[in-house]
């Protein structure tokens, strides 16, 4: 197979031999019907892990998302989050085409909002006969902007949450890079949410599938409305047996990525073009502004070379490391941009 560096992002994991081999030998069933004893051990684990009660297998970070707004909201109900996440940029407005809801982004500094902005921002049906209801409010962590919020910030959001009675969703895609650069376990990121969605086929490895997990009545709102959406899995403990080693043995090594990327940023700063978002390194993502060259000619002639990049996106390029990415190959890719760039 041809060798690629690939910095485009953590999704383009391959998964490793102990995955492989795990997929192999798994004991399979029909998930639908309760009796995959692969993926009850996953889902159970993935619970404790998470400290919830409960959890669901679903194919991708985006199903995990909106399968959580589908199950908390009703159609019409308004959903706050900050203006950047990730669930209003990247999800081609899923919220609105599935379940029906108004989304009202709120200004965040640096990815984290303020909870006095979302206290302001609730609103009740019996406030004013033109309101829609508050459903739901959403957080990131770690954002997609590369940086964690902090603990503070989370306990003050779910406490407006609480007192108002409007349930609180962590998107958690990169949530054990989150729990790694804050050195602490990811329970007690999750204790400041009523349900998670945790990717397990990003920096974690597995080839494919996500993690809902809340209090046993939400998942089995869930696993009814995933079978709805499309989302009723069969044999689905081939990817459990990969779900089992990317919550547990990869997600232990996670914080050796965020090492490579300090790396990468340390490379970068060779480039007198080039200013790294320093602010925005905490986890496997570099971001930085290319000038005086263009971002599409530096990923055409990277691909020459086997690496591949993507082109700056407001104008920001982006770097993500991750299990196959080594030191070495930070130095190839610095050595060939030089070439380019020269």
């Amino acid at each position: 197979m041809k060798k690629f560096i690939d910095l485009r992002s953590d999704t383009i994991t391959q998964p490793t031999d102990d995955m492989r081999r795990a997929m192999f030998e798994a004991e399979v069933g029909d998930d639908v019907y309760g009796d995959d004893p692969t993926v009850n051990k996953f889902e159970k684990l993935a619970a404790e892990i998470l400290g919830k009660e409960a959890a669901l297998l679903v194919p991708s970070g985006t199903f995990g998302n909106q399968l959580a707004i589908f199950t908390h909201c009703r159609r019409g109900n308004e959903v706050i989050l900050g203006e950047d996440t990730h669930i209003i940029q990247h999800e081609v407005g899923a919220a609105a085409v599935i379940s029906g809801v108004q989304l009202r982004p709120i200004q965040s500094t640096k990815g984290e909002m303020n909870p006095l902005h979302i206290k302001e921002r609730i609103r009740k049906e019996e406030d004013d006969i033109h309101y829609p209801s508050t459903g739901l409010i959403c957080m990131e962590n770690a954002h997609s902007n590369g940086r964690v919020i902090s603990l503070d910030n989370m306990k003050k959001i779910y406490e407006v949450g609480n007192v108002n009675n409007v349930p609180v969703h962590l998107d958690g895609a990169r949530l054990f890079n989150a729990a790694a650069y804050l050195n602490k376990d990811i329970k007690e990121l999750t204790q400041y949410c009523d349900t998670v969605n945790v990717c397990i086929s990003k920096g974690l490895c597995a080839p494919i599938g996500s993690i809902l997990a809340g209090d046993k009545k939400f998942i089995e709102r869930a696993k009814k409305a995933r079978k709805l959406l499309g989302g009723g899995l069969r044999q689905a403990g081939f990817i459990a047996a990969a779900g089992i080693l990317a919550i547990t043995d990869m997600a232990e090594r996670i914080g050796e990525d965020h090492e490579t990327a300090l790396y990468l940023a340390k490379r970068l700063k060779e480039f007198k073009n080039i200013k790294v978002s320093h602010d925005f390194l905490h986890i496997n993502m570099v971001f930085f502004q290319l000038k005086d060259f263009d971002s599409i000619e530096l990923m055409e002639k990277l691909l020459k070379y086997n690496i591949k990049i993507n082109p700056e996106e407001d104008g920001l390029m982006r770097f993500v490391t991750s299990y196959w990415t080594s030191e070495e190959d930070i130095d190839i890719l610095i050595n060939k941009m030089k070439e380019i760039m020269a």
